[in-house]
């Protein structure tokens, strides 16, 4: 494969070109890119040359892009966002003083998230001894509770464990999820000739449905109860009950997702959390620059092609800023 030849195309000249197309002045471009206005014209006019075609129009007012000044300055957009992106990723996890790090992740994150974040802590952490463990919430939680594991991301309990430092990650609403053309009109009582596809009573998420239920007042037969949200995505896909998960937990079925629609539920529920917890040793700024990590990975993995799916979600699918609000 023939690599492009890239003389002539700097960095600065694609900046000043994404700062001029955004701005649509050169005065502002120049200003922006701490250039004077000779200057910056120069660079555009380097990379036009480097580009063998016309990208301003200078015909216009404000100036304006042509038709392959539009084309590219999508690629422009797309390249410097990586090149961002990559420069607050190697910035900002540094983790060459730490000689020992175990860490738990939730079910949910094993497909997608998991392996970028183990990739990057890999590579952060080359002189240290790594170890990794996914599972379910109450499982990793008991996990940290005994010291076996530094960190575990994971859905927050009932209550709070003791002792432990929380960063927040993810809002992950609860919702309904019944087979593909199912009549509902919005009730519970749509749904009765279906059974319902319950979890391990184990599990956090199986807490927290059981109490939404009792608070609604609604009673659902006890038949099923599983463990892994694939098997549950793959069952109500086939028709044969229908669940209350969540966003992330249903992504994680992806492949049965043409079998599933998705409503919110009759009665709102408060949303699931996903946390980062960590020891009370690890007080410094690592769980922080992780917690951070980790949020772009679930707005990018998670969150945007979810609210593709179902934009009636809203702002309840959504990252958590680092600090929550008292109460």
């Amino acid at each position: 494969m023939t690599r492009p030849d890239l003389k002539g195309i700097s960095l600065k000249s694609l900046e000043t070109f994404e700062v001029m197309a955004r701005t649509g002045s050169l005065s502002d471009a120049a200003e922006e890119m701490g250039l004077s206005v000779p200057a910056a014209s120069q660079q555009l006019r380097n990379l036009s040359l480097a580009l063998g075609v016309e990208l301003i129009d200078t015909r216009r007012r404000p100036v304006g892009l042509t038709p392959a000044g539009r084309l590219f300055l999508k690629r422009v957009e797309a390249a410097l966002d990586a090149l961002r992106l990559g420069q607050k990723d190697l910035n900002r996890l540094n983790l060459s003083g730490i000689s020992a790090l175990g860490l738990g992740v939730i079910d949910d994150f094993e497909n997608d998230l998991t392996p970028k974040l183990a990739a990057r802590l890999a590579e952060a952490l080359s002189d240290c001894k790594f170890r990794l463990q996914t599972g379910a919430s109450h499982s990793l939680l008991n996990m940290l509770a005994k010291r076996n594991l530094d960190m575990i991301l994971c859905a927050a309990p009932n209550s709070a464990p003791a002792d432990v430092i929380a960063h927040p990650i993810l809002r992950d609403p609860y919702i309904l999820a019944l087979p593909k053309s199912h009549p509902f009109d919005g009730s519970f009582s749509d749904v009765q000739g279906l059974a319902f596809l319950g979890r391990d009573p184990a599990q956090v998420m199986a807490q927290h449905i059981d109490d939404y239920l009792a608070g609604s007042g609604v009673t659902v037969s006890r038949r099923f109860e599983i463990d892994s949200n694939q098997s549950i995505s793959a069952m109500v896909a086939a028709g044969i009950g229908y669940t209350i998960t969540t966003p992330l937990s249903l992504m994680r079925g992806e492949r049965f997702a043409d079998g599933i629609d998705t409503y919110p539920l009759p009665k709102p529920a408060l949303p699931r959390q996903i946390m980062l917890y960590c020891s009370d040793d690890w007080a410094g700024p690592i769980p922080h620059e992780m917690a951070s990590l980790i949020r772009d990975l679930a707005q990018k993995l998670f969150i945007t092609p979810a609210l593709v799916r179902m934009p009636w979600l809203g702002s309840e699918f959504c990252t958590l800023p680092a600090h929550l609000p008292a109460g």
